[in-house]
């Protein structure tokens, strides 16, 4: 008998099924208020004021708003503390990088001879939410992982994992497969017509388990847009949007008990199971938003956001060891090789349209106050083709629902001074609102006019609790997850 029983196969090809979860498909469906610094400080409180590169992201007319043009960029530095709780066992993990997030510039168009006094161009790209993360659980539970390999066997033949080509097996098969030639699971009998299948990990025992998951990516937004003003009451805009995804994920889950077996059969004592996802694409979404200025002091914006239409591609590799209880043999630090790649047919992800309504009153030149109101309705969100997402569909719709998200910012000048504040409120697109709780955030910054050009600082701060679910099925224990967001942000503008 093998002190360490490690997957010998290695594959490189496509998958017939997808994998793909109302996880994957929320992390592209929700977005950060990320941005200029300004932006930022006042929590993306801009629908109804413009005259911001981010702005524009949020309301299309709010390129009009510019006196002059100008181009600017912004450096953000982003610290993420996640604090776990599994099982009673607390622990903590903090994440922190620095990322260029926001580039544009604006072009203006003066008629001094028509009511549509106005035009604008203007093109902007935001890092709409930055994926990069980090968190780790460890504690003791009652289940094991191997439940996760026996939950996608019972019901295959064993013939289809002793003579079909890894290439030609279906997602489900694959899991089954893993924990199958790991000795992670055997089948009742050695018949390839058997079904069944029992866990060698030995049952009534205590599982100290660690899971820990490492990310680095952004959703990006590049932002084509033009927009007019009227009789400087009214601006109308629309952006054409280029979207982009780039999302690596490592993933490692480790289990050992404490059962001694007495026997030379295959009892497993220790296993680690690691999963690296690596998903890209890019795709296409419209806005089209006003801005009316009924009066010098009160603005109204009004904007609507298309879903958006992206084509992702999906690659995943997956290491399995295992030591059986009654050897001293150890799990290698990095199962390096034999590894399995699979990589899966492109797919269609359908995030949830926006709309939103802005109201903002202007104190002459000294300051402002602005309220932003948006309705996104996560229960649209729809994978494609149907016929290989019909049921994470209908799982989507049925436990996603619609989330308001509530903004209000301020800005008082001194000079050549400007201070600025801002909160945020964003309800969970969970109907229990729980998997995911609501987002409440605070902001804060201030900027400085040296003429031409701006220098802008901000800070933000954004707490929310969420369950951080290790597996779809068989284990799906999950650990308790208190996220703390603090970034900094510094934006240089330049006049032109």
């Amino acid at each position: 008998m093998k002190k360490i029983f490690l997957l010998t196969i290695s594959f490189f090809g496509v998958a017939q099924l997808q994998a793909q979860n109302i996880t994957d498909a929320l992390r592209f469906s929700q977005e950060d208020i990320n941005g200029t610094a300004r932006f930022s400080a006042m929590s993306g409180a801009f629908g109804a004021l413009g005259g911001d590169l981010s702005a524009i992201g949020i309301n299309p007319a709010s390129s009009a708003i510019f006196a002059n043009n100008q181009a600017g960029a912004t450096l953000s530095n982003f610290n993420t503390q996640n604090n776990s709780n599994y099982f009673g066992s607390k622990t903590d993990n903090t994440n922190i990088d620095f990322d260029a997030n926001q580039a544009g510039g604006v072009f203006i168009f003066k008629d001094s001879e028509s009511k549509w006094n106005k035009f604008a161009l203007a093109i902007n790209y935001d890092n709409t939410k930055n994926l990069d993360n980090s968190i780790y659980s460890a504690g003791v539970n009652s289940n094991s992982v191997a439940n996760y390999f026996t939950s996608y066997a019972n019901g295959i033949p064993l013939g289809n994992l002793n003579t079909i080509s890894y290439d030609q097996l279906f997602y489900d098969e694959q899991q089954a497969y893993l924990g199958y030639n790991a000795f992670v699971i055997n089948p009742a009998t050695d018949n390839n017509n058997e079904t069944n299948y029992f866990s060698n990990v030995p049952a009534g025992a205590n599982y100290y388990q660690e899971s820990s998951l490492e990310s680095t990516g952004f959703n990006g937004k590049l932002s084509f847009n033009g927009s007019a003003q009227y009789s400087d009451v009214l601006s109308i805009g629309i952006n054409l949007n280029s979207h982009f995804v780039d999302y690596r994920q490592s993933t490692s889950f480790y289990e050992e008990n404490d059962f001694t077996p007495t026997t030379t059969d295959y009892s497993v004592n220790r296993l680690v199971f690691k999963n690296d996802l690596y998903t890209y694409g890019n795709g296409f979404s419209f806005q089209i938003g006003t801005i009316i200025k009924p009066s010098n002091d009160i603005r109204l914006g009004f904007a609507y956001q298309s879903p958006t239409w992206l084509t992702l591609y999906d690659e995943l590799s997956q290491r399995i060891a295992a030591v059986s209880g009654n050897v001293d043999g150890e799990l290698t630090a990095d199962i390096v090789d034999p590894q399995l790649t699979i990589i899966y047919e492109p797919y269609k992800l359908q995030t949830p349209s926006k709309y939103s309504g802005s109201f903002a009153y202007i104190f002459g030149k000294r300051g402002l106050i602005s309220f932003d109101y948006s309705l996104k309705d996560y229960n649209n969100i729809k994978l494609n083709p149907n016929t290989d997402f019909a049921g994470t569909n209908n799982y989507i719709s049925n436990v996603l629902k619609a989330s308001s998200e509530y903004r209000v910012g301020a800005e008082y000048k001194i000079k050549e001074w400007s201070l600025r504040g801002g909160y945020r409120f964003e309800e969970s697109p969970y109907e229990n609102g729980k998997t995911i709780g609501d987002l409440y955030g605070l902001s804060t910054g201030l900027g400085y006019n040296f003429g031409n050009t701006k220098l802008d600082v901000a800070y933000s701060y954004s707490k929310r609790n969420y369950n951080n679910q290790f597996f779809s099925q068989g284990l799906t224990d999950y650990s308790n997850i208190y996220e703390i967001r603090n970034n900094i942000s510094v934006t240089l503008l330049f006049e032109l």
